[in-house]
């Protein structure tokens, strides 16, 4: 009997060691990654026997078990390699070692892209992501409101867990954001130009819409900055685009200019009550570091290279604008024949 039971323990030692030290993942690929939304071990099993993370799902849930990684286990994006064992899996999944995700933020106009943005990378889907971004009383916590609340986002890539709820992403964002301030003077810089952080940041989500050529945003910047010293309106076409919510928009009309929102620049003097976009970095720069001028009006050229003219009086910015308009016409014109004969 004593050789039986040995033999039999023999065999389970083996097993187990087999099955935890040996036996290893096959796919084929160098790494895969699953995702684990708290549906429980049998569908997480599955899901990994699917992949080839697994040979079995019966070894699985039993060392799972005994090693209680159910209760450790969280919702999480998690990454294997190849030829990871089952021991080492076992321990990833019950000490919590998540990939982490990248959150790559360029150029959003909207709570609802943000929205969009953030539950297209992170566990948060769309829709409870939009009930909380347009919440103040969930953005209180991080002094801001709606109005704000693309203050907090400098644009960047940002690595977090796939798992990280928005409250703690809206709080890397400030903390990544107050950073972005706090260097290289850009507070100071700020105060200099009676402005405050939030303000910079509004006026180069503006400047950012204008053109993409740093030379002509440094200008621009000093244009509106001239402007708002002199409590002239902004007139910032980009302005009327988002008080219309249509960004596709390429020529507005006066019809666009009696919109009664406080975005629309063309009615309301000075800045608008938040951001109509997020500026990049550098546009923040370029703003906080424009130029002194005299400029208060600015045009583009009727070449359509991107670039501006900029003129210190009225009758010198109607010449160049009517040279623009004319062009406009003329090219909207041939875009019609072009159509026609289609």
């Amino acid at each position: 009997m004593k050789k039986i039971f040995y033999l039999v323990l023999i065999i389970a030692l083996v097993y187990t060691s087999y099955n935890l030290f040996i036996k290893t993942t096959h796919f084929s690929a160098e790494k895969t990654s699953f995702v684990y939304n708290k549906t429980g071990l049998s569908d997480l099993a599955d899901t990994l026997f699917a992949k080839k993370i697994i040979l079995d799902k019966p070894s699985f849930l039993v060392f799972a078990k005994l090693l209680k990684v159910e209760d450790k286990l969280k919702a999480g994006r998690f990454l294997v390699f190849k030829n990871t064992s089952m021991l080492n899996l076992l321990r990833m999944l019950r000490n919590n070692q998540q990939a982490s995700v990248k959150f790559v933020l360029n150029r959003v106009r909207t709570r609802a892209e943000l929205a969009k943005l953030i539950g297209s990378t992170l566990y948060s889907d769309s829709a409870s992501c939009a009930i909380y971004l347009n919440s103040n009383d969930s953005l209180a916590k991080f002094e801001i409101d709606t109005t704000q609340l693309l203050t907090i986002f400098i644009p960047n890539t940002y690595e977090m867990y796939w798992s990280t709820p928005i409250p703690k992403l809206l709080q890397k964002m400030k903390t990544a954001a107050d950073q972005f301030w706090n260097s290289n003077q850009r507070i100071e810089k700020a105060k200099a130009k009676g402005m405050t952080k939030n303000e910079v940041y509004t006026l180069a989500s503006i400047v950012d819409e204008e053109t993409n050529y740093d030379s002509d945003k440094s200008i621009i910047a000093s244009v509106y900055q001239n402007r708002l010293k002199k409590s002239m309106p902004l007139q910032a076409c980009p302005t009327i685009k988002y008080a219309m919510q249509d960004f596709t928009l390429t020529r507005i009309y006066d019809k666009y200019l009696s919109n009664p929102s406080p975005y629309n620049t063309y009615r309301v003097k000075g800045l608008p009550p938040g951001p109509i976009g997020t500026p990049s970095p550098k546009t923040i720069d370029l703003v906080l570091d424009a130029p002194t001028t005299d400029y208060i009006y600015f045009v583009a050229k009727a070449d359509f290279s991107g670039y501006h003219h900029f003129s210190t009086n009225y009758a010198e910015h109607m010449k160049y604008a009517k040279q623009y308009q004319l062009k406009l016409d003329e090219y909207q014109e041939k875009k019609k024949q072009k159509e026609v004969l289609k």
